[in-house]
């Protein structure tokens, strides 16, 4: 890595965009590569120059202020943190080479990664992914959106790891390489704060197979409108596409029959795992993350006993679809993940006595367009709306007709769990599913859903 870095960047002007967790992550390793190079951190926040692994190096210039960005075509290259919405940067680029962390590491290690995206799932999917590899004693690390910089692990990567990369649009948006493996979950609205268009949107998480080579795998939910339409308008790609189903009678390399996950790879079918033991995920949904994750292993090498040990002994993330417990005699669960309405929706299908259903957060400027219909003949009694995205959807629910469910508007967490215990039927369930960002209220939907279970179990007498 040290090697390429210093091939990439030796006698260029560069610059760091962004110095949130993975700023910081990029820094410490172009230092370790260049200790005296002259790097520039441009970043909108001008506390960040007091941040304490900056102080003592003399060899720093920085550039702050609201119009920062623009001066990046100033530099021979620049490194993109993925917390810098693309919409902030210039519109024509002329000078600079525009990288990412992603990139980088993709250029050097990509040949042992396997790669996974979606505007949903991906979280689910890669842990899965990494849990099963893990007892199946490979040397395997996870990181990307998960939390972990990738440059963090370059000490713990040989040649024989396996790494999980979860892959955000943000990290993939600036690639010009590509995992050995590649898993495309799904694709829904979400983001369009950060990007000009939805279909930057699209371009950017496509990026993930549009750089593979004839060695390589892209696994795809066909089921998926927008990406079967992003395949069918596309060049075709040069990698190993094997496309998986849930639709009945699917031809797909990777689909359901005989109660199994089957893979129907050359001549071969290889049953991954038998759905009639049951299934540790919650929902339609997470049979997508399943079937995904069991191929991936699969052509890793695991073998279909450990996949299937692997899987059953999994026991989801937190936030998605958690259950919360029985307070004042209600069913609480919190999937705060649900920043889009086809989160939702799964989720109230996944739950089936949903009695209220809480929504709201920050306003992306998504369409909720489908959720209404559904919510009318869903069984939910009670909607609690919470922030300027929810004030939207009272709105526009109301402007398309509303059957006998009864809106109510919260302004904190505190009264929403209030108010859910008031309405919400004993027996029955309050969920949590907002399908908007949190960012309005909270830094992130973690600290939001630990606000909901804090002032569920804070207020409310425990049934367990």
């Amino acid at each position: 890595m040290n090697e390429l870095i210093k091939t990439l960047f030796e006698n260029k002007s560069l610059a760091l965009l962004g110095f949130g967790r993975e700023g910081r992550s990029t820094y410490k390793l172009i230092r370790k590569v260049f200790p005296i190079k002259t790097l520039t951190i441009i970043d909108e926040n001008d506390k960040v120059k007091n941040d304490e692994i900056l102080r003592n190096d003399p060899n720093l210039q920085f550039i702050s202020g609201k119009d920062c960005m623009q001066h990046i075509d100033e530099f021979d290259a620049a490194i993109k943190s993925p917390g810098i919405p693309s919409n902030t940067l210039p519109l024509e680029l002329k000078k600079v080479r525009l990288t990412s962390q992603t990139d980088i590491f993709l250029q050097c290690y990509g040949h042992q990664s396997i790669g996974i995206t979606g505007t949903k799932g991906k979280s689910t999917t890669s842990s899965l992914v990494f849990h099963i590899l893990k007892n199946a004693g490979v040397n395997t690390l996870l990181v990307g959106n998960i939390g972990i910089p990738p440059f963090d692990c370059v000490n713990e990567i040989g040649t024989d790891t396996i790494i999980v990369l979860e892959l955000s649009s943000h990290q993939l948006e600036y690639i010009s390489h590509a995992p050995h493996i590649a898993v495309f979950l799904n694709l829904f609205q979400e983001h369009l704060d950060h990007y000009y268009t939805y279909l930057e949107y699209q371009s950017a998480k496509f990026n993930i197979g549009k750089y593979q080579g004839a060695s390589d795998y892209f696994l795809y939910n066909r089921d998926n409108e927008t990406i079967d339409q992003l395949l069918k308008n596309s060049v075709e790609l040069e990698t190993q596409s094997l496309a998986f189903s849930l639709e009945p009678r699917s031809k797909t390399e990777l689909r359901i029959e005989n109660e199994s996950i089957e893979l129907h790879y050359g001549r071969r079918v290889i049953k991954l795992y038998d759905t009639s033991q049951g299934q540790p995920l919650k929902g339609h949904h997470n049979l997508y993350n399943i079937m995904a994750a069991s191929a991936a292993c699969y052509l890793s090498g695991a073998s279909t006993h450990q996949i299937s040990s692997g899987i059953k002994s999994f026991n989801g993330l937190e936030h998605r679809i958690e259950l919360v417990g029985n307070y004042a005699g209600i069913i609480w669960y919190n999937d705060s993940i649900a920043t889009i309405p086809e989160a939702t929706i799964e989720a109230i299908k996944t739950l089936q006595i949903v009695d209220t259903v809480i929504l709201g957060g920050f306003d992306r400027g998504i369409e909720y367009n489908i959720l209404y219909p559904f919510l009318n003949l869903s069984g939910v009694s009670n909607i609690i709306f919470v922030g300027e995205a929810g004030i939207r959807m009272k709105k526009e629910f109301n402007e398309y007709g509303v059957g006998s469910i009864n809106f109510y508007s919260a302004t904190d967490f505190k009264q929403v769990v209030t108010i859910a215990s008031e309405v919400t039927g004993k027996g029955k369930i309050c969920l949590l599913s907002p399908a908007s960002a949190s960012y309005d209220m909270f830094k992130n939907f973690e600290e939001r859903g630990n606000m909901y279970k804090k002032n569920v179990r804070e207020l409310l007498p425990s049934h367990d």
